[in-house]
């Protein structure tokens, strides 16, 4: 059986990503620090999953810790979801964000060396695009990052293409995600921020449940269909499919290869907002705001690259991520405080 280092995977995708490891026979090793997820997360997954889940607390920057979980676990591959991922906040912590997202990810990659593991799955994003140039986002648009956040993932891709160049590490499979959203449909995993969410998905449904007083939309007169921002949403499950089918292409010997991870649709935030309306049966306050600064009005997704190599593409729509995100949350109101 391949045993895999799921670098946070207790997180949001990471959990997500456990799940669908152990349906396909493969035991992760969860390695976290909890700084941004519950430990609770564990026991859901040892609940959803029927078997025990191995895990390693443990600081993605500490080589010595994840050397040695690599040696205790004598694992084969590494899918690498750590990391700090507000781009508001990345805005005043940069220093920290490079500190996690890319001396975090050297570590990993020196203690990968140490024990010659040749296959990594990196969790990057959309946001190295930075402003479209063109629309769809194809693999080749250009990569200028406006964010710290965005920033950070760009260099890791950077580090990662020299590491393949150089030999050292040769199986590299760059994920691009675009916006996830959604929950597994059991309603027992699913995201959990600490505090204000960052996201527009979890602010929603916790406006829906009453535990904030409405959605602010910034901006309406974009040059979209309904005058908001349209984004390319990928339901957590899809996204959590489309890590085992890049390991399965790397386990193949087939090379690096960088994808985007998106549905090929934009939704407007209206529409998101509409699709919450109709899980949860009820109407959502919304206050339309001014622009903000830096925000991008149109950003989705060309996923046939993803579909030619990996044979994968997102199944699950609007309708699904929107339910399944309103389960969760009205099923754990509090994240995974309750469990």
């Amino acid at each position: 059986m391949q045993s895999i280092l799921v670098t946070g995977g207790a997180g949001y995708i990471g959990s997500h990503t456990c799940l669908e490891l152990i349906k396909s026979g493969r035991k992760p090793i969860v390695f976290d620090d909890f700084s941004n997820a519950s430990p609770h997360v564990i026991e859901r997954l040892e609940e959803l999953s029927g078997t025990k889940i191995d895990v390693v607390e443990g600081d993605v920057r500490n080589f010595d810790q994840i050397n040695k979980a690599i040696k205790d676990y004598k694992c084969d591959a590494v899918i690498h979801f750590a990391g700090l991922k507000a781009v508001g906040e990345s805005e005043v912590r940069a220093i920290d964000y490079h500190d996690v997202n890319v001396i975090g990810t050297h570590v990993l990659l020196r203690a990968m060396k140490a024990n010659k593991i040749d296959k990594i799955v990196f969790s990057s994003s959309a946001t190295v695009y930075g402003v479209p140039k063109f629309l769809p986002y194809t693999e080749d648009h250009p990569r200028n990052a406006t964010s710290t956040y965005g920033q950070t993932k760009l260099s890791v891709e950077y580090m990662l293409e020299d590491v393949r160049r150089s030999g050292e590490i040769k199986n590299v499979a760059i994920l691009r995600y675009f916006n996830p959203i959604g929950a597994h449909p059991s309603g027992r995993i699913g995201e959990a921020p600490n505090g204000i969410p960052n996201n527009l998905a979890p602010y929603v449904v916790q406006v829906a449940c009453g535990k904030r007083e409405a959605i602010n939309i910034w901006g309406d007169d974009y040059d979209t269909p309904d005058g908001t921002g349209v984004r390319d949403y990928i339901h957590v499950v899809d996204l959590a499919q489309a890590h085992l089918a890049a390991l399965d292409y790397l386990d193949a010997g087939k090379g690096a290869f960088t994808v985007n991870l998106g549905t090929g649709n934009g939704s407007s935030v209206k529409e998101v907002i509409a699709g919450f309306e109709k899980a949860c049966g009820k109407k959502i306050p919304m206050v339309i705001g001014p622009r903000r600064s830096g925000d991008i009005a149109c950003f989705y997704a060309d996923p046939s690259s993803a579909k030619k190599l990996l044979g994968w593409s997102a199944k699950l729509n609007m309708e699904d991520m929107c339910r399944d995100q309103w389960k969760w949350q009205e099923n754990n109101p509090n994240g995974y405080d309750e469990a």
